[in-house]
């Protein structure tokens, strides 16, 4: 077993995978929240981290920035690895005046100016959707932590410093936040016939320009990362 992206062998990770961006985040959530975690990949200081949460094996690796990086391990995942599940948790920019700063946000569909799901050669624009049980399960266990998380439309755009900047047009059609990863993370699982959810913190707004600290950043994260792990957990013993 392996990829050129990827060193675990067979059987290292679990079925169940959080996907942060960034791989220091991924080191961070493995050595706070999971019990004896070890290390499972490193390929290009990507790191893949197993261990369990109350029980539950749970994995965690970044994911990286964009599209096609979220595409290349998310399918490796599903593909390679037998993962069934992969929970998105990453930051995500507000387009909806409805928004405010340390909302974690559920990501039921995904918009995108991305042209991903082209490589499926459908005759019109696939929807990329997340699963519904695994989208209740997480609705669910947030409102458990006292939170009412916003659920909808995200728009994973291709590009970060735009040129011609249509952003919050988005915004006006009632999506609730602007990210780079939860289309083409969609379109894997569906491919694949598996589960799929992003969680994201909004970290910022393009409506207001209010932007968080970073020590605010670290706290709201938190919460967003427990709302995932309780997640990981309750579909494990459903």
């Amino acid at each position: 077993m392996g990829t050129p992206h990827n060193e675990a062998l067979a059987g290292d990770f679990a079925k169940t995978v959080l996907m942060p961006g960034d791989p220091l985040r991924a080191r961070f959530i493995a050595e706070t929240f999971l019990e004896a975690p070890r290390l499972v990949n490193n390929v290009r200081g990507v790191q893949g981290y197993t261990g369990t949460y109350q029980g539950t094996p749970v994995s965690v690796m970044a994911s990286g920035m964009g599209a096609p990086s979220m595409g290349i391990y998310s399918y490796e995942l599903y593909h390679f690895y037998d993962v069934e599940t992969i929970i998105r948790v990453g930051s995500a920019g507000a387009i909806s005046p409805k928004l405010h700063l340390r909302d974690v946000v559920m990501a039921q569909g995904a918009c995108t100016d991305s042209y991903y799901a082209k490589q499926y050669g459908l005759p019109g624009t696939f929807a990329p959707i997340a699963d519904f049980t695994l989208l209740e399960t997480a609705v669910a266990a947030a409102r458990r932590m006292g939170v009412e998380p916003p659920v909808g439309n995200v728009l994973s755009s291709d590009v970060f410093y735009s040129k011609d900047d249509h952003t919050l047009d988005w915004g006006r059609m009632g999506v609730l936040a602007v990210e780079m990863e939860t289309a083409s993370l969609y379109c894997n699982a569906a491919e694949a016939g598996r589960r799929a959810l992003a969680i994201c913190t909004i970290s910022d707004s393009l409506v207001t320009g209010e932007k968080l600290p970073a020590l605010e950043r670290q706290t709201s994260f938190r919460q967003m990362i427990e709302i995932a792990l309780a997640t990981a957990v309750a579909m494990d013993k459903r």
